[in-house]
């Protein structure tokens, strides 16, 4: 029974070890699939062992881009070019699409866009037309984006059109 505590308390330990240590690092080539976690509560960024799909979704806000899951995707002013600054409580925040395979393009979302940048912590974030892509823990239900125009650690947040480009209403 002890061992058995001692081994769950590891894992948590583990949990909240991994979810600190998001971070930036060099852009490149190709990437790798999943998503990041999803739900009312802020979540870690986490792994499928599959591509990550981005694909677009339409709405009275326009039509932007979502993961596989529908969740609406996020770029953030503060990031320049594809290095995502994005880490510790900010990703938990805005968890980013992290990927473990060459990223995928859904229905009306240009391939060619498509890339992946590498994180402090090793993984592998989607980026589009050059952007690291982020959801947003606040969206409790696929297509939400109640992320848009928010000002949050520092710089604001904008959904993401199919040319690459903040949506900005």
């Amino acid at each position: 029974m002890t061992r058995l505590f001692s081994i769950a308390a590891l894992a948590v330990i583990g949990a909240l070890v991994l979810a600190a240590c998001g971070g930036s690092s060099t852009s490149g080539s190709s990437g790798s699939g999943s998503t990041a976690g999803y739900g009312g509560a802020a979540s870690a960024p986490s792994t499928s062992g599959a591509a990550s799909v981005v694909s677009t979704k339409t709405n009275a806000l326009g039509t932007f881009l979502v993961d596989g899951s529908g969740r609406t995707l996020y770029l953030w002013d503060a990031d320049h070019g594809s290095t995502s600054t994005c880490s510790g409580a900010c990703a938990q925040a805005w968890p980013p699409l992290t990927t473990t395979g060459t990223p995928k393009a859904g229905g009306g979302v240009k391939a060619s866009l498509l890339g992946t940048t590498r994180r402090g912590d090793g993984s592998f974030e989607t980026t589009y037309g050059g952007h690291p892509l982020y959801t947003f823990a606040g969206d409790t239900q696929a297509g939400q984006t109640t992320g848009e125009g928010s000002n949050g650690f520092g710089a604001p947040w904008w959904v993401v059109t199919p040319a690459g480009k903040a949506l900005q209403n």
